[in-house]
């Protein structure tokens, strides 16, 4: 696999894993919805900059534009958080 598809594969995962963490982690706390939801944004952006860091040691090399390495699937990382976030969130929610 190309470099930058490997990225972008990453990114989806990491956007998935992210909203079931934030997920649990609102379901723990009290129900105000704004707090829930800025938590959950918190840990979403924290995830997706260690995953640049990590993402950047190993593909400072392989990628031509290091730019590429911040940007390549950041669509899909936060809208993969916010479908598998509402998805998960509801169903751990209705089901406590």
């Amino acid at each position: 696999m190309k470099p930058l598809v490997l990225i972008y594969w990453t990114r989806l995962a990491l956007g998935i894993v992210a909203a079931l963490i934030s997920a649990v982690l609102a379901t723990m706390q009290s129900a105000d919805s704004l707090n829930t939801f800025l938590n959950g944004i918190t840990i979403a952006l924290l995830v997706y900059i260690v995953s640049y860091y990590v993402l950047k040691a190993r593909f400072q090399n392989k990628v031509e534009k290091k730019s590429k390495i911040m940007s390549m699937g950041i669509g899909i990382y936060f809208m993969s958080w916010a479908v598998f976030f509402i998805l998960s969130y509801s169903i751990i929610y209705n089901t406590v």
